[in-house]
């Protein structure tokens, strides 16, 4: 039987392809979002009559003691998120990073269960070699990921909930981002052919936007299994450095040059190698691998060339 499911941040770049995974399923979904990036995402859903639509702010305590009315599951994905954004409005990304989600938690009533999206950038600076688990300390360097962290602690200790640590996503969406690593390079490599690479030796973990959004699939169909845990959520194929992604990349499209620059670093600081040995263990595998991702976006960017699907 289907679920009456809360999405903050539905029409962003996870949930504008959650959400119809959601509705494919038989659930009855309400998105709560700003439209922040004036993203037409979710029209073609319009039609389904299990879908209903709440344009408002995730900070404001009447609108979301309404929109919390009735709701089985809160997925709260609505977020400043990357460290640019963060930085670059400070205010909005503690307000709604961290104190909205607070503020679900002590609205929500006790019944309601909470699936959170983290990140694993919480994880922050590592040694790139050991792998971090769900265990491993927290190291945030940025403002994101400080209030991520923060805010699935919040969640964690409410009870009746569990939180994804989503690795760096990639592939296409309805509200796309170029910005993100993996996308980035592909945009790059398509429209520039060149790239140069700032700590090429860093490493961080990946994961397709559709298998984020099957994640929370999964977590609705098997929550009384998983309740109460962080889980890893990445392809444990793609513990990759910076170097390592663009050989894969080149290997796709062969004009595609990168250089390491000997001087100069990246502001994303981020080195670490993640183990999603958690997830796996409770049922959820990847569909779709970095390859597929990296041939998906070569077709995007046949449609696409606009710095208005970047977060930044």
């Amino acid at each position: 039987m289907g679920k009456r499911i809360l999405v903050t941040g539905g029409a962003g770049y996870i949930g504008s392809v959650l959400v119809p995974l959601l509705l494919n399923a038989g659930h009855r979904v309400k998105v709560v979002d700003n439209f922040y990036y004036n993203q037409s995402s979710l029209l073609d859903h319009c039609v389904n009559p299990d879908l209903e639509i709440v344009h408002g702010d995730v900070r404001d305590e009447n609108l979301m003691k309404r929109a919390l009315e009735d709701q089985d599951y809160v997925l709260p994905l609505a977020a400043m998120v990357g460290f640019p954004l963060c930085d670059a409005d400070q205010t909005a990304a503690r307000t709604i990073n961290l104190e909205a989600v607070e503020m679900l938690t002590r609205l929500r009533d006790p019944g309601q269960r909470i699936i959170y999206p983290c990140s694993n950038s919480g994880y922050g600076v590592g040694t790139g070699e050991s792998f971090c688990t769900e265990e491993s300390p927290f190291n945030p360097i940025s403002l994101y990921g400080q209030t991520k962290v923060a805010a699935e602690k919040a969640v964690l200790e409410a009870g009746n909930s569990l939180s994804f640590r989503f690795a760096t996503v990639f592939g296409a969406s309805p509200r796309m981002r170029v910005d993100l690593l993996v996308n980035d390079f592909v945009y790059r490599a398509v429209f520039d052919r060149t790239a140069v690479i700032f700590e090429g030796h860093f490493k961080r973990n990946y994961v397709h936007v559709r298998d984020a959004a099957r994640a929370f699939l999964h977590a609705v169909d098997h929550f009384e299994a998983m309740r109460g845990r962080a889980y890893n959520c990445g392809l444990s194929s793609a513990n990759l450095s910076k170097i390592e992604l663009c050989q894969v990349i080149q290997a796709h499209i062969p004009d595609f040059v990168y250089m390491e620059a000997a001087v100069g670093s990246d502001v994303d600081k981020r080195d670490y190698v993640v183990s999603n040995a958690r997830l796996e263990a409770a049922g959820w595998k990847p569909e779709y691998t970095l390859d597929d991702g990296i041939e998906e976006l070569r077709k995007a960017y046949r449609i696409i060339k606009q710095k208005a699907y970047s977060n930044v």
